[in-house]
């Protein structure tokens, strides 16, 4: 059991974290993580790789807990679980690499969706990183995600696009005989209007 004295206490206690409730488990993986903040500082890359390994390794602590003792909103820290190493590392470097400048023109698209469509693993900040060392241009993540909305790249038009195109090999179907005539058989035309039923023969002269 922590003592009282501890440092680590104070930092459980402002995260409203009863160290009493903790397992044995959760105790050594808060005071390390403690040791981790004390000995690495509390910048925003320290925060954030620290905020990183306690969501996804199974420490049992909810995630407003966790957004407290790294100082996270709750949102920010919700929004990090779906977050790989490669994207949570790429995000921090984004973050404090300044204010995004810079406008994505319309010229951009055809190189962009080239890059999107041969690198089918790339994350947005890798989109991010050519679009910067492409034209020099840094922008935001909004900003690309409502570019590739507007020409269709995001991945869900790009989805769409794959399921819903009809298959090559498919033949247009024949089309279905009129009821009551053969196939094989043309539809009969009726007749003219105010043609006469039988051919007529004119009366021979005496």
């Amino acid at each position: 059991m922590t003592a009282p004295n501890d440092p680590c206490v104070p930092w459980l206690s402002q995260a409203h974290i009863a160290e009493h409730r903790l397992t044995a488990e959760q105790r050594g993986l808060l005071q390390a993580a403690f040791a981790f903040r004390q000995r690495c500082g509390d910048d925003y890359y320290s925060r954030r790789l620290l905020s990183h390994f306690l969501l996804h390794c199974q420490s049992g602590l909810k995630v407003a807990q966790i957004a407290r003792l790294v100082g996270f909103s709750r949102p920010t820290a919700s929004h990090q679980q779906g977050v790989s190493s490669k994207e949570a590392i790429q995000a921090a470097q984004h973050r404090l690499a300044g204010r995004p400048h810079g406008k994505l023109l319309p010229r951009y698209a055809g190189s962009i969706a080239e890059f999107i469509l041969t690198h089918a693993d790339a994350t947005r900040y890798d989109t991010l990183d050519f679009i910067e060392r492409t034209w020099g241009v840094r922008v935001s993540t909004v900003a690309l995600h409502h570019f590739c909305k507007k020409f269709g790249l995001d991945r869900a038009t790009r989805v769409q696009a794959t399921t819903s195109r009809p298959s090559a090999d498919r033949t247009p179907a024949a089309p279905r005989p009129t009821a009551g005539t053969p196939p094989s058989q043309p539809v009969p035309l009726p007749p003219p209007p105010f043609s006469p039923r039988r051919p007529s023969t004119r009366a021979r002269s005496c």
